[in-house]
């Protein structure tokens, strides 16, 4: 009786291991045919879904670094384990760590790529890489207490091992996002370095003006995230035929009509701007870069040619050198204590352009863009003799804001992008002598408008992308002035 009851009691236990065995092979089935499934359901379709997706999608960087030390750990672990037991057995716990910690990481990127609008092949790489390593640590984790038992001696390592495969490229792909896929082999000298650098895809004559000064500009400032790896908004600028083709959005570059084309819309606005670009933070175009791309598109936007009027940058230092320098704007130190107090009640900004208070101040309104309107820009009319950059993009500003900008009598550059004026008063900007940049990008601006505006004496940029005056007759020769300027 006695050694019937063991055997039973034996019995159950195995089916019961079985039980617990196949339940366990069931969980993490579905949880593969869900995580593959995830880029089908979720496309990367490369349009932005949701601001909050992008807010929590941007901690994955800050989480990442945890399941990749784990990850890592397992091994060592498991080879010291053959000498001190204990070090195995926190192996098990150490590799269910990483799997608590690499989904989520994979959850959260996969927000701020859906979110933020990220496509293309590393992308996608990346992707795939994550969702590969999380199935291998989930497979890791079943077949591991059978290894530990001494049976199927080469299937658990074999998948630790691809797993840390996985590991190494999906890592690899992450930073080439980040830093651009020829990191590493950017500056490696030698034959070596030759062979492994990607070759030049701007499909330009190799001595045209595109290839040596617009593209330039893009591989060094743009790529990252509008290449081969990475495609924002769908737009690729590492080929002539990709910058010409545009993206998700449609054409980037209206040739002979810079005030038309959205790339330079985009780099020219305020540095503040939720739009501007380079995003994330990267090194803005310098005003030589931004001339040089102007010029490209004023000529026609060609691969072949080779000379552009206006865009050597013995030209722009030309053009530099014909306009006045800026008059100093006096000292504004004894009104710090009235400018923080009004900052501390509408939340707009006056900033010192640099330590010097007679370079002038900038006033910004970013942070506060939607609630801020005429009334509350009337309250710096005070601060106007001071002020030589306002940046009202995207605010609730009118025409009657035109009333008070009349009065900052040393202006030099004035953001309204994203407003909703149509121009009426537009003229009362004509007594702004010192004024050389102006964007109207995406506002009701009329050809009729701007017409005051063509004999200002020093206004040398003015952006009308997507405005009613974009296309007309008007504004091409406005801007054709503006050329011989």
């Amino acid at each position: 009786m006695i050694v019937a009851d063991r055997v039973t009691g034996a019995a159950r236990g195995f089916i019961q291991q079985i039980r617990i065995a196949h339940s366990a092979w069931l969980k993490v089935a579905c949880a593969c045919v869900a995580l593959l499934a995830l880029p089908f359901v979720f496309r990367l379709d490369g349009r932005a879904h949701a601001d909050w997706l992008q807010f929590v999608g941007r901690f994955h960087p800050v989480l990442l670094h945890l399941p990749i030390g784990l990850i890592v750990l397992v091994p060592v672990l498991e080879m010291a384990g053959r000498t001190r037991p204990a070090l195995r057995e926190a192996a098990d716990f150490v590799l269910r760590g990483a799997l608590a910690l690499a989904l989520p990481t994979l959850a959260l990127g996969y927000m701020l790529a859906y979110g933020s609008g990220d496509t293309g092949t590393t992308v996608s790489r990346h992707m795939w890489g994550g969702i590969v390593l999380c199935i291998g640590l989930m497979l890791c984790l079943l077949v591991r207490p059978v290894w530990a038992a001494g049976g199927q001696a080469f299937i658990y390592p074999a998948l630790l091992t691809a797993t840390l495969l996985a590991l190494i490229w999906t890592g690899h792909e992450g930073s080439s996002i980040t830093h651009g896929s020829d990191y590493l082999t950017r500056y490696m000298p030698g034959r070596l370095g030759a062979l492994l650098r990607s070759t030049s895809t701007s499909g330009a004559s190799p001595d045209s003006f595109y290839a040596q000064r617009v593209d330039a500009v893009f591989e060094a400032k743009c790529v990252a995230c509008h290449g081969g790896g990475t495609q924002k908004a769908g737009l690729r600028l590492d080929s002539y035929s990709n910058v010409m083709r545009g993206g998700k959005d449609g054409p980037v570059i209206v040739s002979g009509k810079p005030e038309a084309s959205m790339l330079l819309a985009r780099v020219t606005l305020a540095p503040g701007d939720p739009h501007f670009m380079p995003a994330e933070g990267r090194t803005p175009l310098t005003s030589d870069e931004i001339s040089g791309i102007r010029a490209w598109i004023q000529s026609g936007g060609t691969a072949t040619a080779t000379n552009i009027p206006g865009g050597n940058p013995a030209d722009g230092r030309a053009d530099d050198r014909a306009e006045p320098a800026p008059q100093p704007v006096g000292d504004y130190s004894q009104l710090m204590p009235e400018i923080l107090r009004m900052e501390t009640g509408l939340g707009a900004k006056l900033v010192p352009v640099s330590s010097k208070p007679s370079d002038g101040l900038i006033l910004r309104t970013v942070d506060v863009a939607p609630s801020f309107g005429d009334a509350q820009l009337a309250q710096f009319q005070k601060f106007a003799p001071y002020v030589v950059e306002v940046e009202l993009g995207r605010t609730a500003v009118t025409d009657a804001s035109f009333d008070t900008l009349k009065t900052f009598t040393h202006l030099r550059a004035l953001h309204l992008e994203g407003t909703s004026i149509s121009g009426n008063g537009l003229a009362k900007l004509s007594s702004l002598t010192d004024l050389a940049y102006l964007n109207l990008s995406g506002t009701r601006v009329g050809s009729q408008a701007i017409a005051p505006l063509r004999n200002m004496p020093h206004l040398r940029h003015l952006y009308l992308f997507n405005t009613p005056a974009q296309s007309s007759e008007e504004t091409s020769r406005l801007h054709e002035n503006e050329s011989a300027k």
